[in-house]
């Protein structure tokens, strides 16, 4: 996994009982108790592990850093025949890339239910490129995620108008500068160029 916060410290749980070889890179190395827990080895960047993995799923934020990470060049790096998942965000893939490597057979198979711009325009080459896997963004529609939803957005409201310090796990941005879980997990600078484009799907 690329990313091995909430959401992909819970993949490598997932997979673990599966008996495969689990493999992660993050900002952020974990605990010593928990990579004997889960048998996960570290690496430094994606670049040093792509090259080791068959199967290789995104689960990082969208920022600079990651922001088309998965170009050509990173993509070259992964095993021929390899499959890259994304249920992260869109754009930390390359739109044309991906689907280069699906049609050169670099890549076996892409997966995910992220799309850059969103909504996707018609003639956006996820649609019609070979070996996929695409569907919406939906995960968090789940009664259970709306309900998680709701109580966090009603205790940031009742937090900001009693004067209270916001919980850090809901803190992204204070007095304009990234701050709590933000500051951990993100970096600074504007990753939202070309989401104009959506507008064509309109057309």
């Amino acid at each position: 996994t690329v990313g091995a916060g909430r959401i992909g410290t819970a993949v490598l749980r997932r997979l673990k009982p599966f008996d495969v070889k689990l493999h992660y890179t993050d900002r952020h190395r974990l605990p010593d108790e928990i990579e004997k827990e889960l048998g996960v080895t570290f690496h430094q960047t994606a670049a040093e592990m792509l090259p080791i993995c068959d199967v290789v799923t995104i689960n990082a934020p969208l920022h600079p850093e990651t922001e088309n990470l998965f170009n050509e060049a990173m993509i070259g790096k992964m095993k021929r025949g390899a499959y890259l998942v994304n249920t992260a965000r869109g754009k930390i893939c390359n739109r044309d890339a991906i689907a280069r490597a699906l049609e050169s057979g670099q890549l076996a198979g892409y997966a995910g239910d992220v799309w850059f711009p969103q909504p996707a325009p018609k003639n956006h080459p996820w649609r019609s490129m070979p070996h996929h896997g695409m569907t919406p963004h939906i995960s968090g529609s789940s009664l259970s995620a709306q309900a998680r939803y709701a109580a966090g957005t009603r205790e940031i409201l009742e937090c900001w108008f009693e004067g209270r310090p916001i919980r850090e796990e809901y803190l992204i941005v204070s007095g304009g500068k990234l701050a709590g879980a933000g500051a951990h997990s993100y970096s600074a600078g504007d990753a939202t160029r070309g989401s104009e484009e959506a507008a064509h799907f309109k057309t």
